[in-house]
């Protein structure tokens, strides 16, 4: 039997009840005449195998044994309705933040702030708007990952926010329109493995517990949601399921939320859609098998907002908290608070899982240096820039100062313009057309190269694209503090040289335009775009995911009428993705293009640095730029297939790069792809192998479920009954507290909670007894098997600058795992060698460990070594590797 019929089963043992503490109500599926239905239509059905019980928390884990030991202490003192109030939200707008949980001011615990974006602090004011992750891997610099990362984390810590809801692995971007592609880093899970690690680290060191997300199988935004496709029209009963092979899953989604976890990432966050038809957050397989078991997560699982599904079967699934605690918006109603309540009460949920559910709260804020007593005020309101207001928005009591208006930024403009103008990519440049050298007479075309006519912060969430395009649309927005176009940096360069300036910001004055580019000496650069962004915005019919891979805006035809008049048009496109360009790109008038992604609030700035040679551009595509749609094999779902429709990952681990190459065609611009204003030479390939121990899978077993505490459950329902008429109660905001001690049967909805209900439960869902170790996992190691990342191999190759200017080089590594089934060639390593001079060598150096080398093997449940041939190719992108080894 499927998962699902287990979790949506004890979803309806638990029931739902409201928060408002006199009235209680109650939701069950009929999933068993859901699965004959399917059955009879002869629908294909993917399944999510049940694991159960959930792992609890290892108190050895490698970086976690001072947070276990310090949360063991503050949770064995908490009363079980503390713990509640610990993992339910507090309900949508019921307090400051996107999302809270309930305090637990016994215990000087303030309420935990959530807040979005991966990006910024949203919502609110005197914060920095970061380029996108898209962007940032583009630059292929840990250094600069790392620093993004803790500014943000930074300016998160200063608004008082506990979790920074970011970074982003999900989507990965199996399909190149998905429309939150820009969010995360790149359809590549190295590139994406390393990116989001060392974000992680910087986010934490900042002491702000970071949020990989949205775990997992998260590529599109249409039907992600019941609500907001029916909302469009669309007539389906369930979200979307993506059906994922588990080989694919390992060798592909996986492998970045495995760097996460090994990074000590303290929050996950599981996604609104289904795999293999369970939902991602009671997914017992995803949550229990493949990240607290097998990559030993130690953190917690957090719902995307209104993900949550059920009570009972999500809470034994591995799911830790609900997010923002009400089922849907400001219903009032919730799946745990009081539910969760009493399901521990009569021992439907065993206490070692509420308890492991705070425990890993608690470690997650403890490990990233905070303490209790000591937290950052919250001083900022998600719901208004109003000085003052009511602290329980939804509720509208509570007036108080709500915003601070407290200045976060620091210097971070400044590494917000080197990140922006490092991941800028120069994808065309001929007749040395950059850098520009005081051109006598510049021109500059387009809307995207101007401001927004409502102001950077004109349009909620960003969703809209009018004017310069340097932030797409949804909750990984950010509010600009300012935003520097094109145009204003262009024109004080322009001015500063002497050069005579002149910009038309519109894509649609053809006459005026042909006057201006038609005279004689003109260099013109050309703005163009394309935007996209999360579902709940629809932006000129797009509903989240792109229609398609065109520019906006008519953009290919404003390039072909500048290109046509003009010798010297140079190109500058900000996207959230690969757009076409086969109508222009290889015109002789186009001399130049650039791929400046989406760069945040420096745009201006950063571009200028790159076209006039201050930063020699290194940056290095994060995607495969093809010659049509249909090239790249992948595509987004735009017409539901069933009620539930059903999402088929067919092609398994072929995305992007490795699509192309399966399939020998020669793309517009190969991922890793980028020029530079010098050149450079590959040389002296050197692969030393290394001696490591065979790799041993783990066995023995896991110590049993801890005793946290073992006198906070009492059977009298008293106990646990809203507080007197003297504690104020709070309309919509959810609460741990029962209505009513006359019996549990009654306070639960004739729902029978007088009994255990075992019935409802799938086998081994509450054992708290010592679990054998997975072999893919490890005792002590988060991230997997240890020996999964020994060193087998150490790489090196010498980079020589060839040109007459000095710059960055981005070497990077692929490797051939040589099997029938297997990509020609994967990434597995790459480094930005910074600031080599005309005739100065670097050294390029790759450790290439176990995992780089390993094929996940189904039957084993474990990586395995094949015998094929490796092979390690060392160039400057993936379709120019001048040097190759095979591996002993």
């Amino acid at each position: 039997m499927p998962s699902l019929f287990w979790l949506l089963a004890a979803s309806a043992a638990l029931g739902v009840a409201k928060a408002n503490p006199l009235q209680f109500s109650h939701r069950a599926r009929d999933v068993d005449a859901h699965l004959q239905k399917r059955a009879s239509s002869g629908e294909p059905e993917a399944v999510s195998p049940p694991f159960y019980p959930s792992p609890w928390m290892n108190p050895n884990a490698d970086g976690w044994e001072n947070a276990y030991a310090q949360a063991k202490q503050f949770v064995s003192q908490m009363t079980l309705m503390e713990k509640v109030n610990l993992t339910t939200g507090v309900g949508w707008e019921g307090e400051q933040c996107v999302g809270q949980v309930g305090s637990v001011p016994r215990l000087g615990l303030t309420s935990m702030c959530m807040q979005d974006s991966p990006v910024g602090v949203r919502d609110t004011d005197f914060n920095s708007v970061f380029t996108s992750g898209q962007t940032a891997a583009a630059t292929f610099d840990r250094q600069l990952l790392y620093a993004r990362g803790l500014a943000m984390g930074q300016e998160h810590r200063g608004k008082g926010v506990t979790v920074q809801l970011g970074p982003v692995a999900g989507p990965l971007g199996r399909a190149p329109e998905g429309g939150r592609n820009w969010e995360g880093f790149a359809p590549d899970p190295v590139l994406t493995g390393v990116s989001i690690a060392e974000t992680i680290k910087g986010i934490q060191d900042a002491g702000v517990i970071a949020c990989a997300k949205h775990f997992i199988g998260n590529e599109q935004e249409h039907f992600r949601q019941v609500g907001e496709a029916q909302g469009y029209g669309y007539n389906i009963t369930q979200t979307l399921s993506a059906n994922i092979d588990d080989k694919t899953m390992h060798e592909m989604y996986l492998w970045p939320f495995a760097d996460a976890v090994r990074a000590g990432v303290g929050a996950v966050m599981c996604s609104y859609n289904q795999i293999n038809n369970s939902y991602a957050c009671q997914n017992s397989k995803m949550l229990n098998n493949l990240l607290k078991g097998e990559l030993g997560f130690q953190g917690f699982v957090m719902t995307d907002w209104q993900a949550h599904q059920s009570g009972v079967s999500s809470a034994l699934a591995g799911l830790d908290m609900s997010m923002p605690g009400d089922t849907v918006f400001n219903s009032g109603v919730s799946y745990w608070g009081t539910n969760l309540t009493l399901a521990v009460i009569n021992g439907t949920i065993p206490e070692w899982r509420i308890d492991d559910m705070a425990m890993r709260i608690m470690a997650a804020f403890f490990k990233v240096g905070n303490t209790v007593g000591s937290q950052i005020p919250i001083n900022f309101d998600s719901w208004t820039l109003d000085t003052y207001g009511p602290v329980h928005w939804a509720a509208g009591v509570g007036q108080q100062q709500i915003n601070h208006h407290v200045d976060v930024r620091g210097d971070h403009g400044t590494l917000i313009r080197e990140i922006a103008a490092k991941g800028t990519v120069l994808l065309k440049n001929t007749n040395n057309a950059l850098p520009l050298n005081k051109p006598r007479f510049l021109v500059v075309i387009g809307d995207d190269a101007g401001p927004n006519p409502d102001g950077p912060n004109g349009c909620s969430d960003r969703g809209c694209d009018n004017g310069t395009l340097a932030m797409a649309w949804g909750s990984g927005s950010a509010n600009f503090p300012y935003m520097v176009t094109p145009d204003a940096a262009l024109q004080a360069k322009a001015i500063s040289d002497g050069s005579s300036y002149q910009s038309i910001l519109a894509n649609n004055r053809p006459t005026t335009t042909e006057a201006l580019v038609s005279q004689d000496g003109v260099t013109a650069i050309v703005f163009v775009n394309a935007d996209s962004g999360e579902g709940y915005i629809n932006v000129a019919g797009n509903e989240g995911d792109r229609l398609n891979l065109t520019l906006w805006h008519d953009g290919d035809a404003l390039i072909k009428n500048v290109s046509s008049l003009c010798n010297n048009t140079i190109v500058v496109i900000h996207s959230t993705g690969p757009v076409l360009v086969n109508e222009w790109y290889d015109s002789p008038n186009v001399t130049a293009i650039v791929w400046a992604g989406i760069p945040g609030q420096e745009s201006g700035n950063s571009l200028v640095d790159v076209l006039y040679g201050d930063v020699n551009p290194a940056g290095r595509t994060p995607f495969t730029w093809g010659a049509s749609r249909e090239s790249y094999g992948t595509d987004v779902m735009y017409e539901p297939n069933s009620q539930l429709p059903q999402l088929d990952f067919t092609e398994g681990v072929f995305i992007d790069y490795r699509h192309f190459d399966k399939t020998n065609q020669t793309p517009v611009y190969e991922f890793g792809y980028g020029l530079s204003y010098t050149t450079f030479s590959y040389s002296n390939l050197q692969v030393v192998k290394t001696s490591s121990a065979p790799y041993t899978p783990t066995e023995g077993y896991t110590e049993a479920a801890p005793v946290i505490s073992t006198s906070n459950v009492s059977s009298n329902l008293a106990d646990y009954l809203f507080p007197n008429a003297s504690f104020p109660y709070v309309w919509q905001y959810i609460y741990p507290y029962l209505n009513t001690s006359k019996s549990a049967k009654a306070a639960s909805g004739d729902l029978h909670y007088g009994e255990p209900n075992d019935k409802y439960l799938p086998p081994n869902a509450t054992d708290g007894s010592a679990q054998p170790y997975l072999a893919a996992a490890d005792k002590v190691a988060p991230g997997g098997n240890a020996a999964l990342y020994d060193v087998l191999y150490t790489v090196t190759a010498d980079v020589t600058n060839t040109g007459s200017v000095t710059g960055d080089e981005v070497p990077q590594l692929y490797v051939s795992l040589g099997g029938p089934d297997d990509p020609p060639k994967q990434l597995r390593g790459f480094d930005r060698l910074r600031d080599l001079a005309p005739g100065q060598t670097g050294v390029f150096e790759v450790a290439i460990t176990r995992r780089d080398l390993s094929n996940w093997d189904t039957a084993s449940q474990d990586w395995i070594i094949s015998n094929y041939t490796k092979t390690v190719y060392v160039g400057s992108s993936s379709r120019k590797l001048p040097l190759s080894a095979t591996l002993a």
